[in-house]
């Protein structure tokens, strides 16, 4: 009994903490409009080995907070394309802010698997963490998003992101960051372990940049919630560093 009184405290305290940084977020709003990149085909390198790299996931894939330019999407398949690599790379990016890893299974999936890719990047999970979704529903849709790249490309390497570390956005205040902090822990262990056990590949964006942003509010854009230019720069090489161990597979 005093278990389960436990528990139910906690699922409280969650629903309290949910409708918190709801309320936050909604009362401050976003600084600017926010305009999805398109969903049309872009190519990177000259010549080399074709490469189709589909982009899916929330807000920090479609670039939000920064010129579209210079965020992860356009700035992993330029890291693709280098020389050194030798590929033309196509980027299709299907990413929609806002989105959970339900939307993403829901909405993106189906287009990137029609899209046959040869490397996908889901990166997805901040608003899993602000949502409180279950962690076990997260990790069941992940699986799915998994299983239907590889039944329409057998030979698809997935990378994942999982969420950056939204403990240190400075939209929230403590103890809220402190919450999400831990819940951005809690979430990216569990994604590790899909990445594990499906032999995917993880790029860990929080555990690599998490202290950046910590320390140095400027990487925020003036929402103080996403990363700018500069704060998407500190992700890049992470994501590349996946790419390149996701290629050598």
């Amino acid at each position: 009994m005093k278990r389960l009184l436990g528990g139910l405290g906690l699922a409280v305290v969650g629903f309290l903490v949910l409708l918190v940084v709801e309320g936050i977020v909604a009362r401050r709003g976003e600084v600017e409009a926010f305009t999805g990149p398109s969903t049309a085909p872009r190519s990177f390198g000259e010549d080399g080995p074709e490469l189709t790299y589909v982009v899916i996931g929330d807000s920090t894939g479609a670039g939000q907070g920064a010129p579209y330019e210079r965020g992860v999407a356009v700035g992993s398949a330029r890291h693709l394309a280098a020389a050194g690599r030798r590929r033309r790379v196509t980027l299709i990016n299907f990413a929609i802010s806002g989105s959970t890893m339900s939307d993403v299974l829901a909405e993106q999936s189906a287009q990137a698997a029609r899209a046959r890719p040869d490397v996908v990047l889901v990166a997805a999970g901040a608003n899993d963490v602000t949502h409180l979704t279950r962690i076990g529903a997260v990790t069941r849709d992940l699986e799915r998003i998994a299983a239907r790249l590889r039944a329409a490309s057998p030979g698809v390497q997935i990378v994942l992101t999982a969420s950056p570390d939204v403990g240190a956005a400075r939209r929230l205040a403590q103890p809220l960051r402190w919450v999400a902090g831990l819940r951005t822990k809690q979430l990216n262990r569990a994604i590790a372990e899909v990445a594990e056990s499906q032999e995917l590949t993880l790029a860990p964006i929080a555990a690599r940049t998490g202290p950046l942003f910590a320390e140095d509010p400027t990487l925020f854009a003036s929402d103080r919630f996403h990363p700018d230019a500069r704060g998407y720069a500190t992700w890049v090489p992470v994501i590349g560093d996946a790419l390149d161990r996701a290629l050598r597979r």
